[in-house]
This record gives C-alpha cells, sequence and structure tokens, in this order.
C-alpha cells in the first residue's frame, strides 16, 4: 500500500503495529493540516483489543499501518509502550479527541459528516452536538445499518456533500473496511472511526466518572454496562495481549529483536 502520510512523524511499533508519538494537542494540530490541504486522512486509533485483531487478521493490520495518523487510544497501549521501552507520551481517547475535532470544527466552520449507529441514536447526536456547538456546520448525517451493495451510493452522498470530517460510528473490521474504500472513491475527507462515542454523546450509553478515566478503568466500568457482550473481549483479550508484551519483552532482553 502506498504511504499516505503528509508528514513523516516518529512513530513506535507495538506488537506490529505503528503507532505515532502523539499527544492529544499535536493530534488535533496534525489532523488540521490536512484538512486545511484538502487531504486524504484515515485517522486511526488503536487499543489493546484492536491489537489482537489485527494478529490473525493481517489486511486489517495493513489498512491500520497504512494509516496517516496513528493514536494510542487505549491506557494499556500506553503502558505496554512505556514496558517495552519505546514510550508513547499519553492516550488519545477516541471520544475525546473526536470532541476536540468537532470543537475545532465549530470555531474554523469545518464541516462535519456523522455515519454510524441507529438511526434514532446519530439523529440524538446531531441535536446534542448542535446544542453545544451552535455554529457547527454538520452537512449529513447517515445510520450504520446497510448493506455493502450500498457503497457507492454513500460514497456518492459524501462526495457530492464534501465534508471536512467523516466520524464513523460503525464496528471494526468493517468501518476499516468502509473508509478504504470511500477513500479509494475520492472522498477527501478525514475519515475517523469513533466506535460506540455515538452512544455516548447521544446519551444512550453513560461515560465513565472522570476518577475511573484517570486511573486507566474506563474498560471496568464499560464491561459492568455490558457484562454479556464485554466480558469476553476485555477479560480474555486483555489477558491475551499482556501475554504477548511480555513475550515480546522477554525476547527484546534475548536479544532477538
Amino acid at each position: 500500500m502506498k504511504d499516505k502520510r503528509l508528514w513523516n512523524t516518529r512513530r513506535v511499533n507495538i506488537l506490529g503495529l505503528d503507532i505515532d508519538v502523539l499527544t492529544m494537542n499535536q493530534t488535533v494540530d496534525l489532523v488540521e493540516e490536512y484538512v486545511k490541504r484538502k487531504a486524504q486522512l484515515h485517522l486511526m486509533g488503536v487499543n489493546a483489543d484492536k491489537i489482537n485483531e489485527c494478529q490473525k487478521n493481517l489486511e486489517l493490520a495493513k489498512i491500520v499501518n497504512n494509516c496517516g495518523v496513528i493514536n494510542a487510544d487505549g491506557a494499556s497501549v500506553v503502558l505496554a509502550s512505556r514496558f517495552l521501552k519505546k514510550p508513547l507520551p499519553e492516550r488519545v481517547a477516541g471520544i475525546d479527541l473526536m470532541l476536540n475535532l468537532v470543537r475545532l470544527s465549530a470555531e474554523k466552520d469545518y464541516s462535519i459528516y456523522l455515519l454510524g449507529a441507529k438511526k434514532e441514536v446519530v439523529f440524538k447526536t446531531k441535536n446534542v452536538l448542535m446544542e453545544q456547538f451552535p455554529s457547527l456546520r454538520i452537512v449529513g448525517i447517515h445510520d450504520g445499518y446497510f448493506e455493502d451493495n450500498c457503497w457507492k451510493d454513500l460514497s456518492d452522498e459524501i462526495k457530492g456533500l464534501n465534508p471536512d470530517f467523516v466520524f464513523v460510528g460503525i464496528t471494526s473490521p468493517k468501518k476499516e473496511y468502509l473508509i478504504e474504500y470511500l477513500q479509494s472513491e475520492g472522498n477527501s475527507s478525514v475519515f475517523m472511526g469513533v466506535g460506540g462515542s455515538f452512544d455516548v454523546i447521544s446519551g444512550e450509553i453513560a461515560r465513565a466518572p472522570h476518577w475511573m478515566q484517570k486511573a486507566n478503568l474506563e474498560w471496568l466500568f464499560r464491561m459492568m454496562q455490558e457484562p454479556k457482550r464485554l466480558f469476553k473481549r476485555y477479560f480474555f483479550g486483555n489477558s491475551k495481549f499482556i501475554y504477548m508484551v511480555v513475550k515480546e519483552k522477554m525476547k527484546r532482553d534475548r536479544g532477538f529483536e
């Protein structure tokens, strides 16, 4: 794949995935440069679950490593980077980054498009954002429930509206494949996968209290909300991630890197 970066920012490799050594503020500044140049950008956030998924999905791993900006969207990734002596400066949480970019859009008159979640949730997300940022220009919204044969129509709609930002609240890896398709069709927006951020912004799902975020326990709060769906992901997924990190550290210490 062709390198899509406009700037060769410093990156570290964590278990096969390259991650930019960027703070939240540096990320926002860098992303705005793409907007100013109307350059394509797939803005990627990487957490332990994404790293686990990329171990078995090589196509997804290639997409991730080819993104223009790749952030550590997970405290476990930041902690792992320090353990492996490749320190990342901080967690750049996806929902916080999205809201910072929305605020930037309201201040600079950049346009946004919301794609994903249930129809009522994405409508509610739009209304909440408009209440918080009255000058925000939301040029379009679309729910996340559509068949693959609708991708071309969706691409044509986005191309016609030409938004500066497209926030995609669809599950992985479908959202990564969709964003790559939309870029291949010539859409020059900044595309950012935002996971369940629409559910949180709309008030459908509560976010962890600030103290839990600061203590790196946001994952625990989420699991308590949806134990049936998330227990396996967090318990077994985190165990797998920790095992791989420790194994990588032992390999490095033996000089096999």
